[in-house]
């Protein structure tokens, strides 16, 4: 077993205030598009990359990896919003085994309504709340953060 490299104080405060801050956020958000559109946080990041892409519609296991979440937590997630109408799914006719997810007119007038609201609030509670200084030192350090994570899981 290898030796423990514990956290000093100043890195625990820092690891405290990351952590505690990223779930409040979330918190926050999550209730904001809940009370908008009922759509939760995830649901909302789901709808929004099948909006952005190419015909509104990416393969599932794109999309998973896009949303940095399981193939069967991101299958619950669509399938909740395939029962709402927002999207529907249909076999890849490229690859047997793949299957497509589309978002639909209902799930883009969901975004419409979600949207406005949500942009307002991460405007508020992050973009306007930090210099363009403090914004590109946070995108860069959470770039880094997720090139670590990358290159642990190869």
């Amino acid at each position: 077993m290898s030796e423990v490299e514990w956290l000093n104080q100043h890195e625990q405060q820092a690891w405290v205030t990351f952590v505690s801050g990223t779930v409040l956020l979330n918190r926050v958000l999550d209730q904001q598009l809940r009370a908008d559109a009922g759509l939760s946080h995830v649901q909302y990041g789901i709808l929004a990359r099948l909006s952005d892409a190419p015909g509104g519609s990416m393969r599932m296991l794109a999309l998973a990896e896009a949303m940095a979440v399981s193939k069967s937590g991101l299958t619950y997630q669509v399938v909740q919003l395939e029962k709402e109408g927002l999207v529907s799914r249909a076999a890849c006719t490229t690859d047997d085994r793949g299957v497509i997810a589309a978002i639909t007119p209902l799930g883009m007038e969901a975004m419409r309504r979600a949207a406005p609201g949500h942009v307002n609030l991460v405007r508020e509670l992050v973009i306007d709340a930090l210099t363009p200084q403090q914004l590109d030192l946070l995108a860069e350090c959470l770039a880094q953060i997720q090139r670590k994570i990358v290159e642990r899981q190869m």
